[in-house]
């Protein structure tokens, strides 16, 4: 009798056991069924995110992925008080790369550097401009490159036709570029470009030598009293004196008009622009377009995206989040296919061997034009970034205004601009 009971009492034991084992496993995959992943971007990088979402999910089952978007400058404005505060915190941040030298300085910001992430095992893999950009002064890694903005020369091929001027004659050298301009408008009435800013925010990206920023070197001297920016001033200068420009904005409505209409002849900017005129901005202007490298043997960048992890974000989702970036920006399919979808140019090294690139684009009247964009890529310099770019970048425009507006001496704005940025570097 007493053998029984104690089997008896075994067995309920037995029973009690795999129920509770049973309840734990349940209740482990409800949690891991529950786990919610937060990406923050803005447009078209949200919709990259969104459209690789599936194929990670196949890793991750039961981790869901919210995806948060907002308006360029709303999402940039969101991520930094988000940093300061520590509420609201994001999973993975995108961060464009004139906001990145904000962000980088700070400890806001996981060192990816570090383990578990040991990012610089790929090193070799990233475009290398690209990568460096994520250095801060500590030596830390706080971002991932996931795409580029080689710098180009985009141009109407009817327009110029018109005006009797060639390819040659805008890419030989930044004079000839202006001097272009005046045939362009004398024979066409079409502006050379749709403002003078757009000709000093290159060339103030070439010639930038090892250790230098845009407007801050390494220990954190003002540049912008050198000789690159005093020549970006005079051919702006030069390009309004002439009346070159149509005095319009980017992503104004304005400047779309301008594309659609022909008015303005040429833009400079990174690669990206080709597929934002094939697709919203002026997709009827399909075969007119063409691209160059830019004048003067140029090579600079011009926009980028990074991903990032915040330092404060939950620590329980970190190994999700940089499991997702490693997704994004090392995979040569995903890579490949935001390039394709939302000519997003690859970061990654391994992506540009890709048959894709030697494809005509029919928008560009056939040209292989991605070719010329990696070539581009590889040959600029990594140009750091420093935590008060875009406030120093407000200055300059503003300075520049003064000097084609009110006709202001250039060495004079310059100088002027030199005394407010060391001001505000060394706060």
């Amino acid at each position: 009798m007493k053998t029984n009971k104690r089997a008896s009492w075994r067995a309920w034991l037995g029973l009690v056991t795999a129920l509770l084992g049973l309840l734990g496993l349940t209740l482990a995959q409800r949690a891991a069924a529950q786990q919610t992943l937060v990406v923050a971007a803005y447009p078209a990088v949200d919709e990259i995110v969104r459209a690789a979402l599936p194929a990670w999910q196949q890793r991750h089952p039961h981790v869901e992925v919210k995806v948060v978007s907002r308006q360029f400058a709303d999402h940039h404005t969101a991520m930094t008080t988000a940093l300061s505060t520590a509420v609201y915190l994001p999973d993975v941040m995108a961060l464009e790369v004139g906001y990145l030298g904000r962000f980088s300085p700070g400890y806001g910001l996981e060192d990816l550097a570090l383990p578990p992430y040991e990012i610089t095992r790929f090193k070799s893999r990233f475009v290398p401009y690209a990568y460096q950009q994520a250095h801060n002064r500590r030596g830390e890694v706080v971002a991932v490159p996931t795409d580029i903005g080689p710098g180009t020369l985009l141009y109407r091929r009817d327009v110029l036709a018109k005006a009797g001027v060639s390819e040659a004659d805008l890419t030989r050298s930044w004079d000839s570029y202006v001097a272009a301009g005046i045939k362009i408008k004398a024979s066409s009435g079409a502006f050379l470009l749709a403002h003078a800013r757009d000709i000093k925010n290159i060339l103030i990206r070439t010639g930038i030598q090892p250790g230098e920023g845009l407007y801050f070197d390494s220990q954190s001297r003002v540049l912008v009293a050198s000789k690159r920016f005093v020549r970006a001033f005079e051919l702006a200068r030069a390009v309004r004196q002439h009346q070159l420009d149509a005095r319009v904005l980017a992503w104004s409505a304005d400047w779309t008009e301008g594309f659609k209409r022909g008015s303005i002849a040429t833009q400079l900017s990174g690669a990206w622009l080709a597929g934002h005129l094939n697709s919203w901005l002026a997709p009827d202007t399909a075969g007119l377009w063409r691209a160059a490298q830019l004048p003067e043997g140029a090579f600079a960048a011009y926009g980028g995206t990074f991903f990032a992890i915040p330092r404060k974000a939950d620590p329980a989702h970190k190994a999700l989040a940089w499991d997702l970036i490693q997704f994004l920006t090392l995979n040569r399919e995903m890579q490949l296919r935001a390039f394709k979808a939302q000519d997003a140019f690859p970061a990654l090294l391994d992506a540009h061997d890709d048959p894709f690139f030697e494809q005509p684009i029919a928008f560009l009247g056939g040209q292989t034009a991605r070719l010329g964009w990696r070539d581009a890529a590889r040959r600029i310099q990594a140009v750091d970034v420093h935590k008060q770019d875009a406030f120093a970048e407000e200055v300059i425009d503003t300075e520049l205004d003064k000097v084609l507006e009110r006709g202001k001496d250039i060495r004079t704005a310059l100088a002027d601009a030199e005394r407010l940025l060391t001001r505000r570097a060394t706060r």
